[in-house]
């Protein structure tokens, strides 16, 4: 590069340095041949243009080509990786991903390992619904890397959605996050008396429409005030936390934010609360900080809700499930001492919706309709051939399925195709409005559950809305919610035992019209009793279950 061409790459870092992204782009555009656009001034270009203000989908496509011209100049430099790394973060947002996908492969082939980049394809692979890739990648970063606690835990996070571990591979692989977790040399917890029990909550769900929030809402609305004082730790974005319902927050007596603490001033001002119990209620999903939970807390640890499996820490004390779930012999691979609550291990506290008992959809259709509304990541292989066999075995049968998060849809037809005719599925996008959401259950004559991730919200969901779940029996906390909803609900003969009689279960209910109208209309009539949404049942229970402890 020239003197003036240094002169010019100087002033456009300058303005870029500033902020100024409108100025870079202009004089980018108006100084630079396109000789003279390097891999860094391209790279620049791009990012401008997303940074800039009232950014569109014009200047995202734009970028994008900016950032695939700055790998393809010098993909096997620094400034080039930087430019695939944007050139994959930006295409995710356009739901462009073959060519981040072909870039990857290429410089994994030239290059070989590149952390970031490999972090990278794994959320490009995990947006595509392909969880082996997803842990494929994984275990290569910790094969170079070691155990890292994000690493770990997300590989062991997705193995949820597969049928591939038993759950002594869970504990095997989740007992090693207690050796990588920090320890910090903190003061000892010296709690003092007080009349009431402090529970406190951590969590970074707490907000609107949050699943976690309604099922939290459950026992916080019906608590002894006299007997309990709520505190919660919130690990949220300030931001989120604005979409708090009011009607959520005004049950705690304290509502602390720690999202922008370290772990130890987040460890120091939970012990300076002096809490009695302390519930976490992410486990290894979310926002979590199972690291704060290893330095201990308070004298009591629990682990309940968000999380259905073992955290792997011999310092959270407690696992709350119930009876459906785990069986006393396999207690031995949970890390916590297993605690049954005598019905079931969580309640919803209902939604704001008029309940109403339906028409059946197959009345008015003519056809039955299958649905299941449960994140795509739990949609795996096995369960896409099971639902296929189904549709190929009921004439004229629909599925509807949607997921709670972003998925790209490709994949998963071109695995239903292998099956079954895409024509008879139904993808529907996320709807703006909740209740929006919920009215799409009446479209729906039977819900599939998937497995080995059961649904929960969307069980509740369902059920609430009058349809029936089938579900399939599991060998874990996890795989159990299904068969947990159903036998709390009296609908045993919706529990199939694998997957040829769930097969049959499906196939025989749908041709059996009379019977789904006796099923509907039994959720209908004992839904609201049952202990899913019994809130001062449950309520009574949880409390006498913190206060045994």
């Amino acid at each position: 590069m020239n003197d003036i061409g240094v002169m010019k790459a100087v002033r456009v870092k300058e303005l870029f340095s500033k902020k100024n992204y409108e100025q870079v782009i202009v004089f980018i555009e108006s100084n630079f041949s396109n000789i003279e656009q390097t891999s860094e001034i391209l790279n620049i270009l791009g990012v401008s243009k997303l940074q800039k203000k009232n950014s569109s989908n014009f200047d995202l496509l734009s970028a994008i080509e900016n950032f695939r011209e700055c790998y393809l100049k010098e993909k096997n430099t620094n400034q080039g990786i930087e430019g695939l790394l944007n050139f994959i973060a930006s295409s995710n947002k356009a739901n462009q991903y073959e060519d981040s996908i072909k870039y990857f492969k290429e410089t994994e082939l030239t290059l070989g390992y590149i952390p970031k980049l490999f972090l990278a394809i794994v959320n490009v692979y995990k947006i595509l619904n392909d969880i082996e890739s997803v842990i494929y990648y994984l275990k290569k970063i910790m094969k170079k890397e070691g155990m890292r606690n994000e690493v770990l835990q997300r590989y062991i996070y997705f193995n949820g959605y597969l049928n591939k571990w038993s759950q002594k591979d869970f504990f095997e692989n989740t007992i090693k996050l207690e050796e990588i977790l920090p320890q910090y040399n903190c003061n000892k917890i010296n709690i003092q008396k007080t009349r009431k029990i402090k529970l406190a909550f951590l969590s970074a769900d707490i907000k609107n429409e949050h699943s976690i929030a309604a099922f939290l809402k459950t026992i916080i609305k019906n608590v002894n005030k006299d007997k309990f004082e709520l505190i919660l730790f919130s690990n949220s974005n300030k931001n989120k936390e604005d979409e708090t319902p009011p009607d959520l927050k005004i049950y705690f007596d304290k509502w602390i934010n720690i999202q922008n603490l370290n772990d130890i001033e987040a460890i120091n001002i939970i012990r300076k609360n002096n809490i009695n119990i302390m519930i976490d209620l992410m486990g290894l999903s979310s926002l979590n900080r199972l690291s704060l939970f290893k330095n201990r807390l308070a004298p009591i640890q629990v682990l309940w809700l968000g999380y259905n499996n073992t955290s792997g820490l011999s310092q959270m004390d407690y696992l709350i499930a119930d009876p459906n779930l785990i069986y006393p012999e396999e207690k031995i691979f949970y890390s916590e001492k297993v605690i049954y609550l005598p019905e079931i291990w969580n309640s919803h506290s209902g939604f704001e919706l008029e309940r109403n008992h339906y028409p059946l959809p197959q009345s008015m259709n003519k056809q039955v309709t299958f649905g299941s509304f449960n994140n795509f990541n739990k949609i795996n292989d096995d369960v896409i051939k099971v639902w296929s066999n189904i549709l190929n075995k009921v004439e004229g049968s629909k599925l509807i399925l949607k997921s709670s998060t972003k998925k790209e849809i490709n994949r998963m037809k071109k695995i239903f195709g292998k099956y079954t005719s895409i024509e008879s599925i139904s993808f529907l996008k996320t709807k703006k409005s909740f209740k929006e959401h919920l009215y799409l259950y009446k479209n729906i004559d039977i819900a599939l559950d998937t497995f080995p991730y059961n649904g929960v919200t969307t069980s509740f969901e369902a059920i609430w809305m009058g349809v029936p779940v089938l579900v399939m029996k599991g060998f874990n906390f996890n795989s159990r919610c299904g068969e947990s909803i159903n036998k709390n609900l009296g609908l045993v003969d919706l529990i199939s035992n694998d997957e040829i009689d769930y097969v049959y279960k499906a196939v025989d209910l749908a041709n059996d019209k009379y019977k789904l109208l006796e099923i509907r209309k039994k959720i209908f009539d004992n839904a609201i009793t049952s202990s899913l949404f019994d809130a001062k049942r449950f309520t009574n229970n949880f409390f006498n279950l913190l206060e045994k402890i």
